[in-house]
């Protein structure tokens, strides 16, 4: 006996592998336009779709909330080369703001809406908010808890270094030979 599928599940399979290339494409095959990012404070913008004329790649706009004419936001004109230009805002207030990028030519190359996060509160130091504490006990190191490095100190150092070198040769030596005193 022959076993045959059902031509609608092989159907769908053969749609299915056929859109798999358009879905892969993605924003890529839709055409030029603008791609926004932010660091921190810092709102950047990209585009491909301008073309320099008279020195000039056009320009950029940064709208705040309130905002809904290009002449009203914050300009930059665009930088960059023929393959790339770019232009960015550093100080941005936190909040929704809409990017805008007219080409020199007269047509606008994207709109997008960005959102800027508020910055984060600075850590509290805890060396200042603590309290001084005491002091701990005898400071380590070289001369103890003496903080007095005048020539006394360093002569009765000097003294108890050299006492300690003389007496371990003498005991080293007497110990080699036990009836020598």
């Amino acid at each position: 006996m022959r076993y045959s599928k059902p031509l609608t599940r092989s159907g769908l399979t053969v749609a299915a592998a056929a859109a798999l290339p358009l879905a892969l494409a993605g924003p890529a095959a839709s055409g030029p336009g603008i791609s926004v990012s932010t660091t921190g404070s810092t709102v950047s913008v990209t585009t491909t779709a301008c073309a320099q004329l008279n020195g000039s790649w056009g320009t950029a706009s940064l709208l705040a909330g309130d905002q809904s004419n290009f002449s009203q936001g914050r300009q930059v004109a665009l930088s960059g080369t023929g393959s790339e230009q770019s232009a960015a805002w550093s100080d941005v207030d936190s909040g929704t703001h809409t990017v805008i990028v007219m080409c020199s030519n007269g047509t606008t190359a994207g709109t997008q809406s960005v959102i800027v996060s508020p910055a984060d509160p600075p850590a509290p130091n805890p060396s200042a908010t603590a309290s001084p504490s005491p002091p701990l006990g005898v400071m380590g190191g070289i001369g103890g808890s003496s903080t007095d490095y005048g020539t006394v100190t360093l002569v009765a150092g000097g003294t108890l270094l050299g006492t300690g070198l003389v007496t371990t040769a003498w005991y080293l030596r007497r110990r080699n030979k036990p009836n020598r005193l």
